[in-house]
């Protein structure tokens, strides 16, 4: 039993009032928003989605860190109800073709229709739409995630935003104050914060407005290409907004409370809480979040393809550990590539290992509580993920039966039913040993001291034995180094994994010659040896 499931509601409060874990500073936030109590009705919070594309890397992380907030608030605050609502902006005009879909040429002939009028060109919903938004909640139920979801369309056409629309008319003048400085001579001529959507082609215009009436809530345009002049309200679905002021109206009619952005859009964030301000409300709290680099420290960019997609995470790593990622730094620009799935997965681990035993203080920083929402499972890994790397990168093996066979050995006891996770690692291990780490590896030839020094250790390992402890083969591998004259051991276990494995890196080589197998081992120093393998 951890010691989290022994701490009381209140003992948990007060604990995490002072906890530093920035879920916690995200969540003080919020508290702050109410020095004289919280509405019945409880708090708000708020991530966005564009469903012109599926959901990504970038979809997970904001939803997931949101959810981390969200937790930290219900530890301080508890009792007072929370929402999370993922939005989607189904709405929008479809601007231009995305890439790789099929019936291209059904969504050009669609352009400038909201998406959820859009046919889609899946074929199995009834818009483009409403087949990206059903991806988007099996996306998110996938994940286990707890949310509410908004449609834009929907929330437009039942008249929910009715109210702070008719409000965004009446302050029409001070909205686009806020706007229009930011805006080009021949784009602040024509800017208007309404899209009315044409009853004729249906599509979402960005057309000056000749005309608007407050008090009935209507405003005139001239149709494109014609004179002829068309009024519209601009309830009911019969209009939509500008993106920015589109977002602050969203906060004002939805009463969010926390939504974080990324740092592309911090200069939105603002003119959107501005605008939230002159409506009468106050500006939801969040943060900016860095956005993820590739492995040459450029910016991702879906067109250049030079992201890691959450599939491809999720291929060669549990999805805790893609949590851990993006728990761990998030205003810090962090490069994203594959290199980064191993050591995300043992630093998991290592976190998991050590929750139960921590004070609650230390509980409350360790990033699994956030991750596994309080609750994180027990810990029972043996076997650490970069030790079944090697393993499987030596042993030249993607099949997860046979590095079970060697887990089994290490670790009695233990089998796929018994440790599910210690399972998942295995298949992820195989897998990207096969992809990344053999086709990589290039062994190279002992020096003379590092031959002699490796013929010593392998008469220090056959004089222990097989089934020895991992620590009574590291100690031999220490002193087989130190006999040599090695004055760094570094260099020692350096040429160790150069020679063995073909690595610059590798593990902790007591634990990996108790795992692979003293006779496996020997045969290969004997390979490096030049020796004959031994029948």
């Amino acid at each position: 039993m951890s010691n989290a499931t022994a701490h009381t509601a209140e003992t948990l409060r007060a604990a995490a009032i002072e906890n530093k874990a920035w879920p916690f500073e995200e969540a003080r936030k919020v508290i702050a928003r109410y020095p004289d109590g919280f509405p019945a009705s409880g708090v708000i919070f708020e991530t966005g989605y564009g469903p012109s594309g599926l959901p990504h890397i970038g979809t997970f992380g904001e939803v997931a860190r949101t959810t981390m907030v969200r937790r930290a608030f219900e530890t301080m605050a508890p009792g007072v109800t929370t929402r999370l609502i993922a939005f989607s902006d189904d709405m929008d005009g479809l601007r231009k073709v995305p890439d790789g879909l099929p019936n291209p040429e059904l969504l050009r002939a669609n352009l400038g229709k909201p998406l959820t009028q859009v046919p889609d060109p899946f074929g199995t919903h009834s818009s483009f739409g409403a087949h990206n938004n059903a991806r988007l909640r099996a996306f998110l139920d996938g994940f286990g995630f707890e949310y509410e979801f908004l449609s834009s369309t929907e929330c437009y056409k039942a008249g929910r935003f009715d109210a702070t629309l008719l409000a965004v008319l009446a302050n029409y003048d001070a909205v686009i104050d806020v706007i229009l400085p930011t805006l080009g001579p021949e784009r602040r001529a024509t800017y208007s914060p309404f899209l009315p959507v044409d009853p004729v082609s249906g599509h979402v215009l960005q057309v000056p407005l000749v005309s608007r009436d407050a008090d009935a809530g209507t405003v005139s345009y001239l149709r494109p290409g014609t004179e002829e002049l068309v009024t519209v309200p601009v309830t009911g679905g019969h209009c939509k907004l500008q993106w920015k002021v589109d977002w602050a109206m969203r906060w004002v009619a939805l009463g969010v409370d926390y939504e974080m952005a990324g740092k592309d859009l911090i200069d939105s964030v603002l003119l959107s809480g501005r605008i939230a301000k002159v409506l009468g409300a106050v500006p939801p709290a969040g943060f900016n979040y860095e956005l993820f680099l590739d492995a040459e420290g450029q910016k991702i960019s879906k067109s250049k393809g030079n992201g890691l997609t959450i599939e491809q995470w999720l291929e060669y790593g549990p999805p805790e550990s893609l949590a851990l990622y993006m728990f761990q730094s998030p205003r810090k620009a962090k490069r994203l590539h594959f290199d980064v799935i191993p050591r995300a997965i043992d630093e998991y681990a290592d976190f998991l290992a050590k929750y139960p035993e921590q004070p609650l203080e230390q509980q409350l920083g360790n990033p699994v509580h956030h991750i596994h929402e309080g609750k994180p499972p027990a810990a029972d890994l043996p076997v650490s993920f970069s030790l079944l790397l090697n393993l499987a990168s030596v042993a030249a093996t993607d099949d997860p039966a046979k590095l079970w066979a060697y887990v089994a050995r290490q670790a009695p006891g233990t089998s796929p039913t018994t440790h599910p996770l210690l399972d998942r690692l295995v298949h992820h291990a195989a897998r990207y040993a096969r992809d990344f780490v053999v086709p990589g590896l290039k062994r190279r030839a002992p020096t003379p001291e590092e031959a002699a020094a490796l013929a010593d250790l392998d008469a220090r390992l056959a004089a222990v034995g097989p089934g020895a402890e991992a620590e009574a083969y590291q100690y031999e591998v220490y002193e087989a180094g130190k006999s040599a004259g090695f004055v760094n051991l570094r260099d020692w276990f350096k040429a160790l994994y150069e020679t063995l494995i073909g690595s610059a890196q590798g593990p902790r080589m007591g634990s990996f010659i108790a795992l692979y197998g003293l006779a496996e081992t020997r045969a290969l120093i004997a390979e490096a040896l030049g020796r004959p393998r031994e029948s």
